[in-house]
C-alpha cells in the first residue's frame, strides 16, 4: 500500500512481482493505482482508453448525429462501446491486428490497416460514407522518443489516408499521435482537408505519457 512501511503491504508488493520483470511489476503496480482502471472495471469499459474518448467526445462533439463510426485499432474494443453508448443507432466497424471480442451494433475486422484490401474491405462492412473515423493506434515502442515517434506517424498517415477514402464531407477524424505533435506536411494536409484541426491531451491520458490526438473536423472532401 503506498505510504505503508508494515511487512504486509511489503509482502502483497513481493507476491505481485514473483514471476515477473521489474517493469512488469511496475506496470502492474500502476494499473493496480490507477483510478481510471478501477473506473472503467466498475463501469463494464474493456479498458480505461474509453475515457479518453468520452473525454474527446465532451470537449469536441464528436459523437453527435454520427451514424457510421470506423474505428482503427480496436483492439480490445473500448472506442467502440462508448460509440455504441453514445451513438446506440450508429453502425461501427473497427479493425486491428489482434481479434475482439464481439460487441452488439459493431462489426471487427481482423487484419492489417496497412493493407492495400483494408479500405474497401472497411467500406463494405460500414456500406456507406463515414461520419467518424477514429484510430488509437501507435507502434510497439523501442524507447528510442524519435523512432516510436516516427513509426507511430506512419500509422497515423496511414490512418489520415483511409479517413480521406471513406469520410462524408463534414465528418471528423481523430488520431492519436506521439510527442512531437503531427509531422508538418501532414499537419498541412490535414489542414488543407478539413476546417478545424487542434491537438487535444484528455485528461485520461496520463500524465507521463507522450501521447497527445489530432481532432480534424469538417472535411472538405
Amino acid at each position: 500500500m503506498p505510504g505503508s512501511g508494515s511487512g504486509r503491504g511489503a509482502g502483497r508488493r513481493l507476491v505481485s512481482r514473483r514471476g515477473r520483470s521489474a517493469s512488469s511489476a511496475r506496470w502492474l503496480e500502476r494499473q493496480l493505482a490507477d483510478p481510471y482502471v478501477r473506473r472503467a472495471k466498475a463501469e463494464g469499459y474493456r479498458a480505461r482508453a474509453a475515457y479518453k474518448l468520452i473525454e474527446l467526445d465532451e470537449r469536441f462533439g464528436l459523437l453527435v448525429g454520427v451514424a457510421r463510426v470506423v474505428d482503427l485499432g480496436a483492439a480490445p474494443g473500448s472506442w467502440a462501446q462508448v460509440v455504441r453508448q453514445r451513438a446506440p443507432g450508429a453502425t461501427v466497424v473497427g479493425i486491428d491486428l489482434l481479434p475482439v471480442d464481439p460487441l452488439p451494433g459493431a462489426t471487427f475486422l481482423r487484419g492489417d490497416v496497412l493493407a492495400p484490401e483494408a479500405p474497401a474491405a472497411i467500406a463494405e462492412a460500414l456500406g456507406g460514407p463515414a461520419d467518424l473515423v477514429l484510430s488509437d493506434m501507435a507502434a510497439n515502442t523501442v524507447g528510442h522518443p524519435p523512432t516510436d515517434h516516427l513509426r507511430t506517424l506512419a500509422l497515423v498517415e496511414a490512418a489520415a489516408a483511409l479517413a480521406g477514402e471513406i469520410l462524408r464531407p463534414g465528418g471528423a477524424f481523430v488520431a492519436k499521435v506521439l510527442a512531437g505533435g503531427t509531422e508538418a506536411t501532414l499537419l498541412a494536409d490535414l489542414k488543407r482537408r478539413f476546417a478545424s484541426v487542434r491537438h487535444a491531451k484528455p485528461p485520461a491520458s496520463r500524465r507521463e505519457s507522450r501521447e497527445t490526438y489530432v481532432v480534424a473536423q469538417g472535411f472538405r472532401g
